[in-house]
């Protein structure tokens, strides 16, 4: 794409979308997933936002499970966009590039990009800021860890953020905490995801949290595995039911209730003008909790020694990443 197409989304396409999305007789709704929607983690969470913007806004929805091809995914973009889906959700870094080639085409069509910071023209990015709930889980590793592994899918901004706020929060503990960091190349291979946590907690890793979307599951089962004396953390849904003894606590994202918040502005021809960040200040979509029945809970005072630190990050005294 050159620069001066993009120029043109991003001084015309704004005030399109404003006029058209203002006097849409239907709201329709489309989503893109990297994956399958019947598994936990990643791809539900599209899908149950989708499903919500479907019940509280009335929205006519339909998706669509695509395998990690760009081509496709602007195939699937410019399907919807003429079929004339009034917002798409490409629930992934990875839709960015496919829909900005799009939306030049389809100007009263909003593109909504998950875990993006792009904002050029109708294509907006909805970033939810992992990088600070993984700043806590930072802190608690190096409390009470000895050695930290992260095990990601895929090298890309979302999960190389998320582990930078892990590192950062741990170093604000102990700035020699060691922290092994290892990607396995994909977002499917379970057992992969698996064998790289094994691999890590053969060297003495005591705390590690999986990041691969579909294959994260093999990490849990590595910990559980392991033993009740490697702690983690559940990510983006809840997988106690695979750990129960070591998951210390939970991250989940009501990213239903963020998507919807938006969608419905844009519906009603508010169209965000920069980028969403959903963070720790959103209480109604990003929610960091403690377990006791783990066979080793997080003490006390270090749990409200994390509270006041997440406290602080809200508020935008602690900055988790780009330091």
């Amino acid at each position: 794409m050159t620069f001066t197409r993009r120029a043109v989304l991003a001084t015309t396409a704004a005030t399109l979308l404003f006029a058209t999305a203002a006097t849409a007789d239907e709201l329709k709704m489309a989503l893109l997933v990297p994956g399958s929607v019947s598994e936990e983690g990643w791809n539900r969470i599209g899908f149950n936002a989708l499903k919500r913007v479907e019940s509280d806004l009335g929205a006519k929805v339909s998706y669509v499970e695509l395998q990690q091809n760009p081509a496709a995914f602007e195939k699937a973009f410019r399907d919807y966009a003429a079929q004339g889906y009034n917002v798409i959700l490409g629930h992934g870094f990875e839709f960015q590039d496919s829909a900005i080639d799009v939306a030049y085409d389809f100007p009263d069509t909003v593109f909504l990009i998950s875990s993006s910071d792009i904002h050029e023209g109708n294509v907006i990015g909805l970033n939810t800021d992992t990088s600070q709930a993984f700043y806590l889980m930072g802190v608690v590793a190096a409390k009470l860890g000895k050695k930290a592994g992260l095990v990601g899918g895929m090298e890309i901004p979302p999960i190389q953020e998320a582990f930078e706020g892990f590192i950062n929060g741990a170093k604000s503990v102990n700035a020699d905490f060691p922290i092994s960091e290892t990607y396995i190349g994909n977002f499917t291979d379970t057992t992969a995801a698996k064998e790289a946590a094994l691999s890590m907690i053969s060297q003495g890793v005591d705390f590690l949290i999986p990041n691969a979307s579909g294959a994260t599951v093999g990490g849990y089962q590595a910990v559980a595995e392991s033993g009740p004396g490697i702690g983690t953390f559940s990510i983006f849904s809840d997988y106690t039911e695979v750990a129960p003894q070591n998951v210390l606590g939970m991250y989940v994202t009501d990213y239903a209730a963020g998507v919807t918040k938006v969608v419905r502005a844009i519906q009603g021809g508010d169209v965000p003008e920069t980028n969403v960040v959903f963070g720790l200040k959103d209480k109604d979509v990003m929610q960091f909790t403690f377990r006791d029945e783990a066979a080793h809970p997080v003490p006390a005072d270090v749990r409200a020694e994390v509270a006041a630190i997440s406290d602080r990050i809200a508020a935008g005294e602690i900055v988790t990443r780009g330091n």
